[in-house]
């Protein structure tokens, strides 16, 4: 029988399927069905920077509008920040503990954050809280027009996070950047335990008969992953560091697929949506058939096997090849 165990973050996984940061990982409940039915890990739903300072924003308006700010009491400000934020913080301190409890595989806390001002205490209590690794993930918007340099951004979250921490530490980013590869590289050279390729972002669409903006694609599609397998294929074994594929996976051969190019492990999200958390045995089963056809007994003996550098075909990675197929067409 195929043996799927598998390492990322130095953990070590009964298989390649880690539950990816959402709404089925935000509680104990589902979190402990996650595990029945098979998930080697989890990542927690994301603490978002974002949304905490946006609340401290409302109750610091509803306080000037009841005239509870006054100009003489300027630490009104300080203390309505601070107490939205330790609340927030306090609960998700909670979680970690209550789930690391009660699991036996790995918990991978996350945190959205967007500067890095607010989260170097914080990460250090996710680390006594018990969490067994620590997955940033780094949000900046791509429609900033400003001068500020992003690629630098990302870094210094980074070198202040694992300064203060001695669990592993993964960075989730988006693809939408100049110069990709350089990034991933100088990610992986800043101390980081692994990189996971990529964040998904919310879609705009137009309801037409209301002429309102809703929200579109929900969920990731398959065709959504082909990104995910390049970058991943592009940068395995060019970094020191661990791969997950995140993204548009939603089957056995999907997952293979990755693994294939050089990813550690997978997050799934979307397909658990879909088709229910019992549906990972089933994916789980898939994989272990196709290595006992393929006569492959461990992960490893496939891991990277096509990966650009172990391919033969380098170029099948790279933009020469669109040119090669399609240059023809009229």
């Amino acid at each position: 029988m195929a043996d799927l165990t598998t390492k990322y973050l130095g953990l070590n996984l009964k298989n390649p399927i880690i539950a990816a940061s959402s709404g089925l990982t935000a509680s104990l409940q589902d979190i402990k069905q996650l595990e029945s039915n098979g998930a080697a890990a989890v990542v927690l739903k994301s603490l978002f920077e974002e949304e905490i300072l946006l609340e401290a924003k409302e109750k610091i308006k509803e306080a000037e509008k009841d005239n509870f700010m006054y100009t003489e009491l300027s630490e009104t400000f300080d203390y309505i920040d601070l107490h939205v934020k330790e609340d927030k913080f306090d609960d998700y301190l909670k979680l970690v503990s209550d789930v690391k409890e009660k699991v036996l595989i790995p918990v991978i806390a996350s945190v959205n954050c967007v500067t890095p001002y607010e989260w170097t205490e914080f990460t250090m209590n996710i680390e006594k809280a018990g969490a067994d690794a620590l997955e940033l993930n780094i949000f900046l918007n791509p429609t900033d027009l400003s001068d500020k340099d992003f690629e630098q951004t990302h870094i210094d979250i980074i070198k202040k996070v694992i300064q203060q921490v001695s669990i592993p530490v993964s960075v989730k980013i988006s693809p939408y950047y100049t110069k990709l590869g350089v990034l991933i590289k100088k990610i992986s050279e800043a101390g980081v335990a692994g990189i996971v390729l990529f964040n998904r972002f919310y879609t705009p669409d137009i309801d037409l008969e209301t002429m309102k903006i809703i929200s579109a694609n929900i969920y990731s599609t398959p065709v959504e992953q082909g990104n995910v397998l390049r970058w991943t294929g592009l940068m395995a074994n060019k970094i020191e560091c661990d791969l997950a594929a995140s993204t548009g996976i939603h089957t056995s051969q999907d997952i293979i697929k990755q693994i294939l190019v050089g990813a550690n492990a997978v997050q799934l999200a979307s397909v658990l949506y879909q088709k229910g958390i019992e549906h990972i045995p089933v994916l789980l089963k898939e994989i272990e058939v196709w290595m006992d056809k393929k006569g492959f007994q461990y992960i490893n003996q496939f891991k990277g096997k096509v990966s650009q550098e172990s391919s033969g075909d380098p170029a099948s990675f790279e933009r020469m090849q669109f040119m090669k197929f399609f240059s023809g067409i009229k």
